[in-house]
């Protein structure tokens, strides 16, 4: 029973930071409207999430083992509710940026909290990549609720009302939800690592260290690579949506819920296809994939006009099809992940978990940054053409990565 609390935990913990974070792109095309602001202004507020999350997860990974998990996680879970909270009472785009700083620092606290706790719930490779594809699929499922969620409170006859920020009364309620689910968990602390007298400095340093390893390098390229795909596709989906294929706000945000949909169920029957099939062949099938439905989809769209459509089913055919690239590339990070961490001492997934994490925001960023600026300058479709350069250079990590694991004494 203690075993299934832990679980609904962490899960609800995900659920609700996958609804945030992955608000981004909604909340950059309403912040456009409600603000009257740039895209290349609206694209710094990717920046504010994963920086925050870079920094925080950088400089505290090492100290949270020590504090322990479940106290980092209600710490996260407090910053952000009370960030979102004070969103709608101020209304303003700086307020949007400091709730996306707080998301971003409070999800650095949960997420190497998240997968160091699925290390001490696993006792085998199969079962820690059964249970971490479990919970990156409820995270994804979290994504989908949220663009829903957002959907409710979008006033598609009034592009510029504020209204939508009445969404995050709701969210803080979610949250606080969560809090109590992991305040009542029996979440054990992190298993010694039989240097009694290494400080937080020591810790830190460990960290710094692992990153030099030829393994790690590749892995956290890898993982850079990949996220860098994810945001600049999902983050500006609904923008892509509203502007190129001319969808009304509401429905351009709905039709993004296709993309985290795909993202879930790519995820989740991941490890089922992982049973019959090696994951090297396996993702680089998945981004092959992903490359011939750009390459497929995207000159469709040019011709496509949103005319007369006034909710989701209307949508044109392009418009659901474009966000099953989702499905391709949902293995990719967590199978990445599962490799490296279970095949590490339980005692460095936290470490591990924090450069994951920095990498991850940094390619976030960049991702976002990028196709905002390249959308601004060269049209939607160009800047989604952009990310079939970075699809290149993650096959080519790939296959490093694959080569150093067999190498490495890092897995001995």
């Amino acid at each position: 029973m203690s075993r299934f609390i832990t679980i609904s935990a962490i899960a609800a913990s995900y659920f609700v930071f996958a609804i945030l974070l992955n608000s981004v792109g909604t909340v950059i095309l309403q912040s456009i409207h409600s603000f009257d602001i740039s895209k290349p202004q609206a694209s710094t507020l990717e920046g504010f999430k994963d920086l925050s999350i870079a920094l925080v997860s950088f400089f505290v990974a090492s100290v949270i083992p020590r504090i322990g998990y479940k106290v980092a996680l209600i710490i996260g879970l407090a910053i952000a509710a009370g960030a979102c909270l004070l969103t709608p009472l101020v209304g303003d785009f700086w307020v949007i940026k400091l709730l996306f700083a707080c998301i971003g620092a409070s999800f650095a606290l949960v997420k190497v909290s998240v997968y160091s706790v699925i290390g001490q719930l696993s006792n085998s490779v199969k079962s820690h990549s059964s249970l971490l594809n479990t919970i990156e699929g409820i995270f994804m499922l979290g994504s989908l609720s949220g663009y829903w969620l957002f959907s409710l409170y979008v006033d598609a006859n009034a592009p510029s009302s504020a209204a939508w920020l009445q969404v995050y009364y709701p969210l803080a309620a979610m949250i606080i939800i969560a809090l109590l689910l992991v305040a009542s968990s029996s979440i054990a602390k992190a298993e010694a690592d039989n240097k009694p007298s290494s400080s937080i400095v020591v810790g830190f340093i460990e960290m710094i260290k692992m990153s030099y390893q030829k393994l790690v390098l590749i892995f956290v390229i890898s993982i850079f690579l990949y996220v860098l795909i994810e945001q600049g596709i999902g983050t500006w989906l609904p923008t892509f949506n509203s502007e190129v294929l001319g969808l009304p706000t509401d429905v351009s945000v709905q039709m993004t819920s296709i993309f985290a949909a795909a993202l879930a169920l790519g995820r989740l029957l991941a490890g089922q296809v992982l049973r019959y099939i090696n994951w090297y062949l396996f993702l680089n099938i998945c981004i092959g994939l992903m490359a011939v439905i750009m390459l497929l989809l995207l000159p469709l769209t040019e011709s496509v006009s949103g005319q007369g459509v006034t909710s989701f089913i209307d949508a044109p055919v392009v418009a659901y099809l474009l966000p099953l690239i989702g499905l391709m590339m949902a293995p990719i990070y967590p199978v990445l992940n599962s490799v490296m961490l279970s095949s590490l001492a339980k005692n460095k997934h936290a470490a591990m978990t924090g450069l994951i994490v920095v990498f991850s925001a940094l390619g976030g960023t960049t991702g976002s940054i990028i196709t905002g600026f390249s959308f601004q300058a060269l049209g939607g479709q160009k800047a989604f053409y952009l990310s079939l350069i970075p699809m290149v250079l993650i096959a080519v990590s790939l296959f490093f990565f694959s080569k150093a694991t067999k190498n490495s004494d890092v897995f001995k």
